[in-house]
């Protein structure tokens, strides 16, 4: 930001028309900035119950470590995530074609 426009040449409803945009524009980058900040401690969050879960012994053999849904055979089979390595339950992850591998949906 810091640019200061120069209304001068407007008239005073052009000039409040571009001061209504400029506001506008502010709270739509505060709400962005905002939803990006919960976005960030959500993934910290995740991070560390992941930390957490990994410690219990053979958790993660059992149950998917983002969402703690315990795998069956065939119903909800568990893949490896090739990012973090751990096993993920098909509502958690996604295909990756170029990969040839399966990735955590986070």
């Amino acid at each position: 930001m810091g640019r200061k426009l120069d209304l001068s040449g407007l008239t005073d409803n052009e000039a409040e028309h571009v001061l209504k945009v400029v506001q506008r524009d502010m709270k739509l980058r505060k709400k962005e900035e905002d939803r990006l900040s919960e976005m960030k401690q959500e993934l910290a969050e995740e991070g560390s119950r992941c930390s957490v879960l990994s410690k219990q012994p053979r958790f993660n053999e059992r149950c998917c470590i983002r969402c703690c849904s315990p795998f069956t055979f065939l119903v909800n089979p568990k893949r490896p995530c090739l990012d973090c390595q751990y096993n993920v339950c098909k509502s958690c992850r996604t295909y990756s074609k170029l990969e040839k591998a399966w990735l955590c949906s986070a």
